[in-house]
């Protein structure tokens, strides 16, 4: 089976969807909206959705930027899970 190859994303990528899972804190939303302002200053904040799990524990943060190339996402990354209050950034 031949293995397929992962699609290229071709940057400037508008709305580029980031989704940031964490426990779910007072101030996780504005945590994760002021790193990624860091990283992506266009941020539309009337685009960001936030969702808490079923028991409240968690919570998924959902922003849309614009991607402007692999070091910008992988520094946000990196950034993100540094800090120790997120569990996972898709």
């Amino acid at each position: 089976m031949a293995e397929q190859e992962a699609p290229k994303i071709e940057f400037p990528c508008p709305d580029y969807p980031i989704k940031v899972l964490g426990k779910n804190d007072i101030d996780f939303r504005g945590f994760v909206i002021e790193t990624v302002q860091k990283h992506a200053p266009d941020l539309e904040l009337d685009k960001v959705k936030v969702n808490d799990s079923s028991k409240g524990t968690f919570q998924s943060v959902t922003l849309f930027i614009t991607a402007t190339g692999e070091a910008q996402l992988k520094a946000l990354h990196e950034e993100l899970m540094a800090s120790g209050r997120v569990k996972m950034v898709i």
